[in-house]
């Protein structure tokens, strides 16, 4: 599959602006370098970041200027993710749709509070109060990992708000075959919380079987936020990972359905796809070859293809 890795002008320019710092201020140029390229790259695809305060969470999101031009599309991270890991995914949709991308409670620039709740009932309520405070009635829903298992659930507890729910490498449901990250959480080690840099270079080669280029002084910087964040972490993921009713209820969804799974995926084992398929046996699935936990981000254009396919098929119906 072709990888989209051309840096765009823009994105070129910030990277040089931060480099020219980095001899004083390793490695907190690494995050300034990070957050530049972001800022640019999402405003090049015509993404613009917004703010709306839902039940004292202050969420922080992109929305696509062409957001009334046609079906609104909502993207959801996945756990220690946020919404950039879309934006090249995205840009494929924001001429002909309303995208919109939030940091979840707890992410990006949302931020985290130990007293928010983060589990995906929790998180499920913002984002219905996110889309009525916005004026969107209806969305394709689409979500990666944690993201994927908030879809799901978004799309079972609230139908008439949904018109497609994609999921892509969700979590949610049992993996037939242990992955990489359930066998080391089974040994009393979640990759994702780590003390040093060097166990953000053992996780990080999870997340993706193909990950793009990113330079090592923001993959430290990157990593140094990981470490700065555990205490967070730990706490999101032990509410999140909780169990919904999505395992013993997808069967009841509704709305049209995609699951995408890459076939390289460390941290969810691909054969969790058949109980995904079992359980919604009308939903259409696509395994990619070559590919990890995070196709839109591995493959945005292939995948953003792919999901372009599906979302005109469930606007047909």
């Amino acid at each position: 599959m072709a990888r989209t890795r051309t840096l765009k002008l823009p994105l070129l320019a910030a990277l040089a602006a931060a480099i020219g710092w980095s001899a004083f201020t390793y490695p907190a140029i690494g995050q300034l370098t990070y957050d530049l390229a972001s800022a640019a790259e999402s405003r090049l695809y015509g993404l613009h970041k917004e703010r709306v305060t839902v039940d004292g969470v202050p969420m922080v999101f992109y929305r696509s200027q062409g957001r009334n031009t046609g079906e609104a599309i909502l993207m959801l991270h996945g756990f220690s993710a946020d919404k950039d890991v879309w934006a090249r995914f995205a840009r494929h949709f924001t001429d002909g749709h309303q995208v919109i991308i939030p940091d979840l409670a707890g992410h990006g620039e949302t931020g985290y509070q130990p007293d928010w709740k983060y589990s995906i009932p929790a998180q499920s309520e913002r984002l219905v109060k996110l889309l009525d405070q916005l004026g969107v009635q209806r969305v394709h829903v689409i979500g990666n990992s944690m993201g994927g298992h908030l879809a799901a659930y978004f799309a079972l507890h609230h139908p008439d708000r949904t018109l497609s729910a994609a999921m892509v490498d969700p979590a949610g449901l049992p993996q037939p075959h242990p992955s990489e990250m359930e066998r080391m959480r089974a040994e009393g080690h979640n990759p994702f919380l780590f003390d040093t840099r060097s166990g953000f270079y053992r996780f990080y080669p999870m997340t993706m079987a193909q990950p793009p280029f990113m330079p090592g002084y923001v993959l430290d910087a990157i990593a140094d936020q990981y470490i700065a964040r555990k205490a967070a972490l730990t706490q999101i993921f032990q509410e999140s990972h909780q169990p919904t009713d999505v395992s013993t209820r997808l069967g009841q969804l509704r709305a049209p359905a995609l699951i995408v799974w890459g076939k390289q995926d460390r941290l969810i084992d691909v054969s969790a796809a058949a109980m995904w398929q079992a359980a919604l046996p009308k939903a259409q699935v696509v395994l990619l070859d070559g590919i990890g936990h995070m196709p839109m981000v591995e493959a945005p254009a292939d995948t953003a293809k792919l999901y372009a396919a599906f979302i005109d098929q469930a606007a047909a119906r």
